[in-house]
């Protein structure tokens, strides 16, 4: 089975369905330019009171809002829209058409759509670290670059196995909307780095829903934070959740029954 082939092929399936709506690029421009800029408002704002916020200056506090614009553009481009297919194949019995092609059942409901004008936000996500990083004056190093590469695919990954347990649970729960707007709320908390909050919280956003590990510890590989086993922990903890999500997913499907049961 060759994997980037069949993800190769789902994505260019995707990119043409949607360039037949072209107007859709730029309402995404508008709403990614009306989310940045409400963004660097409160950090303006914030700034007007105080120079250091829990130890981060005001440029390193835009290379995480860059990197949560990434992250974001990411979920709402590939993973968010897979799992709600998922969870609205499983409502419809639908999923059968997934289950029945030779090929791994959830590489296939993790690719099937793709929302292309929603990278819009991670391309803006780069422009703001970029501007961040020139601010800085930044020399960024190569093994500074690595990390930074190894932490955003452990977060990558982090993310997407919430999202599938999340969605997996539509096997047993008809409505899971509610589940996915608290996610999302929780998930807003990565525009700024979780060690401004309280400790519990920064619990709850390290190890329940993992936006620690998704924007902050890649902010710290680009600000010269980051340790080697803060960046062991986000690839233990990625892997972790993977393997879970791997698990409840083919438990879920071995509780479901759909159009052909």
């Amino acid at each position: 089975m060759d994997v980037a082939r069949i993800i190769a092929t789902f994505a260019r399936i995707g990119i043409l369905n949607e360039l037949q709506y072209r107007a859709n690029f730029f309402f995404q421009v508008l709403e990614s330019a009306i989310g940045l800029a409400t963004a660097l408002i409160g950090l303006g704002l914030v700034f007007r009171h105080t120079t250091v916020l829990a130890g981060w200056t005001p440029p390193e506090l835009l290379v995480v809002m860059g990197i949560y614009g990434v992250m974001i553009g990411i979920v709402q481009a590939v993973i968010q829209p897979n799992m709600l297919r998922l969870a609205q194949d499983v409502l419809e019995g639908k999923l059968d058409y997934a289950l029945t092609k030779p090929v791994d059942a959830q590489l296939l409901i993790s690719i099937r759509e793709w929302q292309v004008w929603r990278f819009t936000n991670a391309i803006a996500g780069l422009l703001v670290i970029g501007w961040a990083l020139l601010w800085m004056q930044a020399s960024v190093r190569l093994e500074q670059i690595i990390a930074f590469g190894a932490a955003v695919l452990c977060g990558v990954i982090a993310i997407y196995s919430f999202w599938l347990i999340l969605a997996t649970t539509s096997f047993w729960v008809i409505q899971i909307e509610s589940l996915i707007n608290l996610f999302e709320g929780l998930f807003a908390a990565g525009r700024w780095p979780v060690s401004i909050y309280p400790s519990w919280l920064r619990a709850l956003l390290t190890f329940l829903v993992p936006v620690a590990f998704a924007v902050t510890v890649p902010a710290e590989a680009l600000t010269n934070r980051l340790t080697g086993s803060t960046l062991a922990l986000a690839a233990g903890v990625a892997l972790g959740l993977f393997v879970i999500a791997r698990l409840f997913f083919r438990w879920g499907l071995s509780r479901y029954s759909g159009a052909s049961a």
